[in-house]
């Protein structure tokens, strides 16, 4: 349920309702937005009497709701949230370039690369130090090393980081991390993501290869829930029939979750596609149909990387990429 209150509600009102409705045994979210304040009851709302309430003097509207995903509702918050890291904004029109190597790979490598995107225009470096494999065979990345490496890259150049966290065991070696990435595979380990509502940091949470937009919804919810309000959701390609690209980047998730949601949206067009000449005509698709950043995989020798080089960029060509997305933005504008 959400209560919509009055313009000119003061806050000693809006301090009473509030403690009022707690002691139903309801917790309240509380969104201050720029034209309206919305109070988001949260709990077992079925023996609260609506009339009663919209009988108040300060209450303009009361709305029942019947998606299980509250806090990640748009509902319960008008406003597109914004998140900070660093320097940089993510939400309500500030667009988020993220971009680094699938894979940490060596002091040497990561630091050239945070290097050349930092100066092509991205605001935060993303590189894997924890690798989630499909073959047990493949290169699994450099572990606590692999964050180190990201540490050092990060003073180098000032970018705040972005790495995945694979299991709760790992979150001792994330305190220096700026933004921890929970991958596809993970988008449904509850115990996780519980935890992870214990940070006071942003999460990147990505969407499972073959979950509906409501499950993604439902994964941040898990995390908000437990008080980490900072999810940033991104659509990272589903399993379709189709075989021609890795996997189906679907850009109709960008306008359905931001319709859904007031949590920024963005995508990563390296792994939904797998190709790298397909990235650049699919993160401008992403700009133009309204996405709040990219992530991107850059690689200064893709030929050689030790994981996912096929689908990786050339620094050169994420410089151009940078460049096509400001006008995209700004024709769509």
């Amino acid at each position: 349920m959400i209560v919509v209150l009055k313009q000119g509600a003061s806050q000693e009102q809006r301090e009473d309702l509030i403690e009022w409705i707690k002691s139903l045994g309801l917790d309240v979210h509380l969104s201050i937005g720029k034209m309206q304040t919305v109070l988001g009851l949260i709990g077992d709302t079925a023996s609260v009497d609506k009339e009663l309430i919209e009988g108040l003097a300060i209450v303009e509207s009361v709305v029942r709701i019947t998606e299980q995903f509250k806090k990640a509702n748009r509902k319960f918050h008008d406003d597109d949230s914004v998140f900070e890291v660093g320097n940089a904004k993510i939400g309500d029109g500030n667009f988020m370039m993220i971009a680094g190597p699938c894979s940490v790979e060596s002091e040497e490598q990561i630091c050239a690369i945070a290097e050349s995107v930092k100066a092509s225009g991205a605001q935060l470096l993303r590189g894997g130090a924890f690798k989630p494999r499909t073959s047990p065979y493949d290169f699994q990345g450099l572990h606590a090393d692999g964050i180190e490496l990201l540490l050092k890259a990060k003073k180098l150049t000032g970018l705040p980081i972005v790495t995945e966290l694979m299991d709760i065991s790992q979150l001792k070696y994330f305190d220096e991390v700026d933004v921890i990435q929970v991958g596809a595979r993970n988008m449904q380990n509850m115990e996780l993501l519980k935890q992870l509502g214990k940070e006071k940091k942003p999460i990147l949470l990505k969407r499972g290869l073959a979950n509906t937009l409501k499950e993604l919804l439902m994964s941040a919810e898990y995390i908000m829930a437990g008080g980490n309000e900072q999810v940033i959701l991104c659509e990272r390609g589903i399993r379709t029939f189709e075989t021609a690209m890795r996997n189906t980047l679907d850009i109709g998730a960008i306008p359905a979750l931001k319709e859904l949601s007031h949590l920024p949206v963005i995508i990563d067009p390296s792994h939904a596609c797998g190709i790298a000449r397909y990235v650049k005509p699919l993160t401008l698709a992403a700009a133009a149909a309204g996405a709040d950043g990219i992530i991107v995989e850059v690689h200064n020798n893709p030929e050689k990387a030790l994981c996912d080089g096929p689908q990786s960029l050339k620094p050169e060509q994420f410089a151009e990429l940078v460049k096509s997305v400001e006008k995209v933005r700004e024709a769509v504008k």
